[in-house]
C-alpha cells in the first residue's frame, strides 16, 4: 500500500505541484479515515472530534486553494491526488489496526519499515541498486530516513493510545506549520486564506480532545 501511495503521490506532484497536492491529499485522507476507522477498527467519534477533523480538512483545503495561483490543477493532477488520498487513508487504517494487533509499535514499525525498504528498492530497480542510490544521495537520504522512521514510530505509538482519525488529523496540521515557517523565516506572503487555515486548525485541536 505504501508503494502505491508513493507512486501516486509522485505522479500527482508532476501534474499539480507540492503546494496544492500535499494539502489536498492530507484533507482527503483525513476525511476518509473517519469511516475507515469506524469500519475496520471500531473507533467511534463524538460530534466534537468529528467537527475538529472537518475543520482540519477545511484548513488543508484552504492551504491548497491559496497555493493554486500560477499553476494549473487539471484533471490528471486531481485524479492522482484523489488516488493518493484514498491509498493514504487505507494505509493509515491498516497500520492502526496492525499495530494494535501486534501490541508493540516498535516491532510492528520496524517490520513494516524493512518491508517498505525492500519494496521501494524493487520499485527503483530500473534506476540503480539500493546501495548505489544510498551512496549517491547519502547526505539527504540518511537524515530523511531517520526522521521518517522516528515520526512513523511515534504515530504508531499514538494509534495504540488514541482514536485513529483525530490523531491522524492532528498529525496533518504539519501543513499549517509549514506555512507558518514559510511566512516567518522565508518571508513568504501570509494571505487571508492562510490566516483562516491556521485559525481553523487552532480551533480544531481542543475539539479533537472532546472525542
Amino acid at each position: 500500500m505504501n508503494v502505491v501511495t508513493v507512486t501516486a503521490l509522485l505522479r500527482a506532484y508532476e501534474f499539480g505541484g507540492f503546494g496544492v497536492v500535499y494539502p489536498v491529499v492530507r484533507a482527503v485522507s483525513v476525511l476518509l479515515v473517519v469511516p475507515l476507522a469506524a469500519l475496520l477498527v471500531g473507533d467511534r467519534l463524538g460530534l466534537g472530534a468529528v467537527a475538529g477533523v472537518g475543520l482540519i480538512a477545511a484548513a488543508l483545503a484552504l492551504l491548497a486553494h491559496s497555493a493554486r495561483s500560477g499553476r494549473e490543477f487539471g484533471p490528471r493532477a486531481l485524479a492522482w491526488t484523489l488516488i493518493t488520498g484514498l491509498s493514504t487513508a487505507a494505509y493509515i487504517a491498516c497500520d492502526a489496526r496492525g499495530v494494535r494487533l501486534a501490541g508493540s509499535a516498535w516491532s510492528y514499525g520496524f517490520a513494516v519499515t524493512i518491508t517498505n525498504a525492500f519494496a521501494m528498492g524493487w520499485r527503483q530497480r530500473h534506476v540503480a541498486t539500493p546501495w548505489r542510490l544510498i551512496r549517491g544521495n547519502a547526505a539527504v537520504a540518511i537524515p530523511a530516513a531517520v526522521a521518517a522512521v522516528v515520526s512513523y514510530l511515534v504515530i504508531l505509538w499514538v494509534w495504540t493510545q488514541a482514536p485513529i482519525a483525530p490523531a491522524s488529523a492532528l498529525r496533518d496540521t504539519s501543513a499549517v506549520f509549514a506555512i507558518l515557517i514559510a511566512a516567518l523565516w522565508l518571508k513568504e506572503p501570509f494571505t487571508p486564506a492562510r490566516w483562516l487555515a491556521v485559525l481553523s486548525a487552532a480551533v480544531a485541536v481542543p475539539l479533537l480532545r472532546l472525542g
